[in-house]
């Protein structure tokens, strides 16, 4: 059934148009090696984005800066990690990599990022248990800011490094100050389903010029300084090439752009589904501002008489892409028996949480589809509740 119907995806790749003049200098200057002039071009334009006195290694992934951001904190095997538990696994999997444990908690029902609450819990809990945790990996889901006053003050409270997970939240910010600039080391993702993307990719950010300059030396081997290949450490190859950063370059000049196209794709979702009883969406707290990266909705069935899942597969009969919430990490088969810390707000958010169709490439045809599928799912859900 679904073949009749061209592909809708949930946020495919936007190009901008300049990509090709840096990837072409690249070629045309032989620059084709993992660094280059736009890999020096693509750090400065993120950190000059970030407007704050940072420093930015570009990587091959926002996962390899997470790990990259582990490693530069003094994570070692045995320690413990707190990790936000409704997540992708990105988040969670190199703490795994550096034989530590990871510690989850829940998420609070305004953002749906990590709770303080919950958070200052575990963090006692492990030191009564004579397990201090090693550091605090909040995140910023689909673009909407943690609460990151609150566990940046219970942080320092406890004198415990953030790892600020910022992979889906480039534009995103807290009364002006950028996310990606709170952590003592930040990780932005530039995977191809991200706001911009330089097809894989990432990068790690942080205040600290020597934290930055040791990212760098361990993402390219670790070589140490001698005329012949010597290494005194375990090192990564991790470093971004100067191809993917010349798409990077490119799609920095129209990032503002597919930010307000994301929030537009946010704001026509809410309006067509605006009185439907039983669907909610996350709103941004005062002062916060979300790239909105990703629109995503709550589904109540007693409300509303459907389930985010008879959506979502609604949607897949028009071969329209839709996907459930995160599953949370604690309840993740590799991530069983690990302490978690929360009242089931994730779990919930899980079960009846949905992601609809976000890209800033969505055309006005497209989107006719999509509101045809959802108002058809309204009306047959208000037919089966007066039967």
């Amino acid at each position: 059934m679904s073949n009749n119907y061209p592909k809708i995806w949930l946020s495919s790749p936007h190009m901008g148009g300049t990509e090709q003049k840096f990837v072409q200098e690249a070629f045309d200057t032989n620059w084709v090696a993992p660094l280059g002039p736009n890999v020096n071009g693509f750090e400065q334009d993120i950190a000059n984005y970030l407007h704050e006195d940072v420093h930015v290694a570009a990587l091959s992934s926002g996962t390899s800066a997470l790990h990259l951001g582990l490693i530069l904190l003094g994570v070692q095997p045995g320690d413990e990690v707190i990790c936000q538990s409704f997540t992708f696994s990105a988040s969670a999997n190199p703490i795994m990599y550096q034989g530590a444990t990871p510690v989850f908690v829940d998420s609070e029902d305004e953002t749906w990022n990590m709770s303080p609450r919950f958070l200052e819990q575990a963090i006692m809990d492990r030191v009564a248990k004579g397990k201090k945790p090693k550091a605090i990996i909040p995140v910023h889901l689909y673009g909407m800011p943690a609460k990151m006053d609150e566990i940046m003050a219970i942080a320092n409270l406890y004198d415990i490094p953030v790892l600020e997970d910022a992979a889906e939240a480039l534009g995103s910010s807290i009364n002006g100050k950028m996310c990606g600039t709170f952590g003592k080391i930040s990780a932005l993702s530039f995977n191809g389903n991200k706001i911009i993307t330089t097809s894989g990719g990432g990068a790690l950010v942080s205040h600290d010029a020597d934290i930055v300059a040791k990212a760098r030396f361990l993402s390219t081997q670790a070589r140490d300084e001698a005329p012949h290949y010597q290494h005194s450490q375990v090192g990564y190859n991790y470093r971004m090439s100067n191809i993917c950063a010349g798409i990077g370059r490119g799609q920095m000049q129209v990032l503002d752009t597919r930010i307000e196209q994301r929030r537009r794709i946010f704001n026509w979702h809410m309006q067509e589904m605006a009185g439907v009883p039983g669907i909610s969406f996350v709103q941004e707290p005062e002062g916060y501002f979300s790239n909105r990266w990703l629109t995503t909705i709550l589904v109540d069935p007693e409300q509303s008489g459907m389930t985010r899942e008879s959506l979502r597969l609604a949607l897949e009969a028009k071969n329209i892409e839709s996907r459930p919430l995160w599953k949370p990490m604690h309840m993740q088969p590799v991530f069983a028996g690990t302490p978690f810390y929360g009242d089931g707000t994730a779990e919930r958010l899980f079960q009846h949480g949905l992601c609809l169709p976000s890209g800033s490439n969505l055309t006005d045809a497209e989107l006719d589809r999509i509101k045809a599928v959802v108002q058809e799912c309204i009306q047959e859900a208000k037919v089966h509740a007066t039967i």
